[in-house]
């Protein structure tokens, strides 16, 4: 690459970049949010330093003042546990630097070159001891410091555990006290993506479907699927911040958590083996597109009755979102167009409500039953065909069962606060 484009190409990188910097502080400005959140943390400890130096350095005038505004700006992390848990680690830390760099300043005489070469190595170990995680370099840095300044009296010992102490207490208790960290909001979100993308999805699968779908699109459907896993890692983490955000956090006892409470992890489990058959239904519909396909491609009169089970099974998701979100959802027009003018389980034909009629628990029992619907007249099609469209036929009946009944095991009852 040429000088020219390679300038163009960083000038490009850089203006993107400067673009969603842009967008995160706007974003920050104008609501709540994971932008927000990082915000305020920076203000904590940015104010927990100046607080920790205000004490150490301009009031006490203590040797050593550095300490405690170091300590304190790392100690503001993400959850107030968190934050007592690596102020243990780091006074710890902190404390064998110091004695250990004392100790062979000691040895040799006060020569720094030797003593480095003794407490140096034996820091590094002590800081890759996976106990202390990522904060094992404070061993080394510390033991620097205090052969680097000479710093290695008694005196100068006592003074840095104190500062050290000092800084802890400061950085947990701004922490604490100014604004703790709740992480609740990211899990409702990462709740509610779940039902929303599969959701999103299978109407997509629907419509195309009825339009006649070609193997591009099924493709697609297939890389859609195939991204719903994702999800469910980030609901783990999310679910991990949570609990942790709420272990030692004074503000779970001021006020109750924003939201519904959580389901349970056995959700998580149901949406897990949802993902494996939607992924397995999408890859069998792709397999069965194209030119050359591998399996039979249903024939129209089957193709026929599947837009309406997923509708009914999109409706189904959309409920749970709604459920998720303490709503009753939002009508966008795809309720009432899918859901219309479906069998009932008793053989009748009836309109299925709007997208906002009636709560979200009704609204996925009346959409599970058209769904169910459509799968019995899906089966009744199996012996109409011969042995090679009855395979692919087979399989998409197969699929779409597996699917109905782990997506009814998902409902999303409220287990957790």
């Amino acid at each position: 690459m040429n000088p020219a484009a390679r300038a163009q190409e960083l000038g490009q990188r850089a203006g993107w970049e400067a673009a969603a910097v842009g967008r995160s502080v706007r974003r920050a400005l104008a609501g709540p949010g994971p932008e927000r959140d990082l915000a305020v943390q920076a203000i904590k400890a940015a104010g927990a330093a100046i607080l920790a130096w205000a004490v150490a350095g301009w009031w006490w005038q203590a040797p050593l003042a550095l300490m405690a505004p170091w300590t304190a700006v790392a100690l503001v992390q993400s959850t107030v546990y968190r934050s007592v848990r690596t102020g243990v680690q780091q006074v710890v830390l902190i404390a064998a630097g110091t004695v250990l760099a004392a100790a062979a300043a000691g040895l040799t005489g006060g020569s720094t070159m030797a003593a480095m070469a003794i407490a140096l190595p034996v820091t590094a170990l002590l800081g890759n001891y996976s106990r202390f995680e990522g904060q094992g370099v404070y061993a080394s840095t510390t033991a620097l410091f205090v052969l680097v300044y000479g710093s290695f009296s008694g005196f100068d010992i006592l003074h840095r555990l104190l500062e050290t102490l000092l800084g802890a207490v400061i950085g947990i208790g701004v922490n604490a006290l100014i604004l703790p960290p709740v992480h609740l909001r990211h899990a409702h979100e990462s709740l509610y993506r779940l039902p929303g993308d599969g959701a999103e999805l299978l109407r997509t699968m629907a419509r195309e479907m009825e339009q006649g779908y070609e193997r591009r699109q099924a493709q697609e459907w297939y890389t859609r699927a195939r991204r719903l896993p994702q999800l469910l890692t980030d609901l783990h983490n999310a679910r991990m911040w949570t609990r942790e955000s709420l272990r030692l956090n004074p503000r779970r006892r001021i006020r109750r958590p924003p939201g519904p409470g959580l389901p349970s992890t056995q959700w998580d489990a149901a949406w897990e083996r949802v993902t494996d058959h939607l992924t397995a239904l999408t890859g069998m519909l792709a397999e069965a597109a194209g030119d050359s396909p591998r399996l039979r491609p249903p024939p129209d009169s089957v193709l026929g009755e599947v837009p309406r089970l997923l509708h009914a099974l999109a409706d189904v998701c959309e409920a749970d979102a709604a459920a998720l979100t303490g709503g009753a959802g939002t009508d966008d027009g795809r309720g009432a167009a899918a859901g219309a003018d479906h069998d009932t389980p008793g053989g009748g034909r009836q309109d299925a409500p709007g997208g906002d009629q009636g709560a979200p628990g009704d609204r996925r029992e009346e959409a599970m039953r058209r769904a169910w619907a459509a799968q019995r007249r899906l089966k009744a099609r199996l012996t109409e065909h011969d042995d090679e469209t009855a395979t692919s036929v087979g399989g998409l009946a197969a699929e779409t069962q597996r699917l109905l009944y782990d997506l009814d095991d998902a409902r999303p009852v409220p287990a957790e606060t």
